[in-house]
């Protein structure tokens, strides 16, 4: 067995069902220790499992240090990301045990999904379309003259279905040239009749992710299905070529297969049309209780594709003072290829 300390939230969430704004994990051989503070001792000594929940009284470093003292242990991981240098600095003064680096050791360790992570991230899934269509019918109805800030606050409403969910990260709501900004930020731009609009947007189910991009014009019957149409014949071309880039991404995901060469599949198509330069970014990666976790699905990417892994595919082309579009799906890799989910 390895000793190992964890900070992250969703790392600790793992591995106790629990976790909150301030608190350490310890794992020393077969015993666990959650470390927090009075605000949450009592919630946490119903939550958590397979741990001791342990109340610092004055400061959780502190308290870790008095049980990694007396555990006697001569090593153990952390992940670096997880620390700013002033608390590492504290958590390590005056003890003799070596720290050992190991980024991403929580992610490793959850990149391949249980039955029960796949059940939870296909119900945060279903419910993050059922927004996305809630959205469409209000954009429909309502969405004419509003501007990208106002969309994205109903987006918003519409994901958290009045505050019953989280959201996986902020919306990204883009009209037109603001689409052509793979992240863009909400402006005071207006939504037109015949205007682009993208979004990108996710609930949190039990914790676990949802992830997806659709990019759609206002028209009679307002919908996020990835069948499109649109007046203007430069955008229905780039729109065409993303979704058969992502059509082709998701045929060449495999068990077995490189997660570069799913990149690759999807790039090619792109590259054929004469947008290779446009696609400023990475063709998917994980998602789990983070919404970005491994495995990254990028030209440089040697991971080989496992069965139960959950992944993005979502190409993008993206033209300057223009318009972009990025199409996204979340998948889950079975022995037959892959599901969408």
């Amino acid at each position: 067995m390895i000793n190992y300390i964890l900070k992250d939230e969703n790392a600790v969430y793992h591995e106790c069902g629990f976790s909150c704004d301030n608190e350490l994990y310890l794992k020393l051989g077969d015993e666990a220790f959650f470390i927090t503070d009075p605000r949450y001792t009592i919630e946490a000594k119903q939550k958590v499992k397979n741990a001791e929940v342990i109340e610092a009284s004055r400061d959780i470093y502190i308290e870790a240090k008095k049980i990694l003292r007396d555990s006697k242990i001569k090593k153990i991981f952390y992940d670096p990301a997880n620390f700013s240098v002033a608390q590492f600095r504290k958590l390590k003064q005056s003890l003799k045990i070596t720290f050992k680096s190991a980024p991403n050791f929580s992610q490793k360790k959850r990149i391949v999904k249980s039955d029960r992570e796949i059940e939870l991230l296909r119900v945060a899934v279903k419910l993050g379309s059922e927004a996305f269509d809630r959205f469409a019918h209000y954009l429909q109805n309502e969405g004419i003259g509003k501007s990208e800030q106002y969309i994205n606050f109903e987006a918003m409403r519409e994901l958290q279905l009045h505050g019953k969910y989280d959201l996986s990260f902020h919306p990204i709501t883009a009209i037109d040239e603001n689409a052509a900004k793979p992240h863009a930020y909400a402006s005071d731009k207006l939504l037109t009749p015949d205007a682009l609009l993208l979004i990108d947007a996710g609930l949190k189910y039990e914790r676990f992710c949802s992830d997806r991009t659709r990019v759609a014009q206002l028209g009679s019957e307002m919908n996020f299905s990835k069948v499109q149409s649109f007046k203007d014949t430069k955008k229905q071309k780039v729109y065409d070529t993303v979704l058969k880039a992502q059509e082709a991404s998701i045929k060449a995901a495999k068990v077995g297969v490189k997660a570069s060469d799913i990149d690759k599949a999807g790039r090619n198509v792109i590259e054929k049309a004469g947008f290779g330069k446009y696609f400023v970014h990475s063709t998917g990666h994980g998602v789990g209780l983070d919404i970005h976790e491994l495995p990254v699905i990028s030209q440089k990417s040697s991971v080989i594709i496992e069965e139960n892994m959950v992944f993005t595919i979502e190409p993008g082309i993206y033209l300057p003072d223009e318009f972009g579009v990025r199409i996204e799906d979340m998948v889950l890799a079975t022995s037959n290829g892959v599901e969408i989910l």
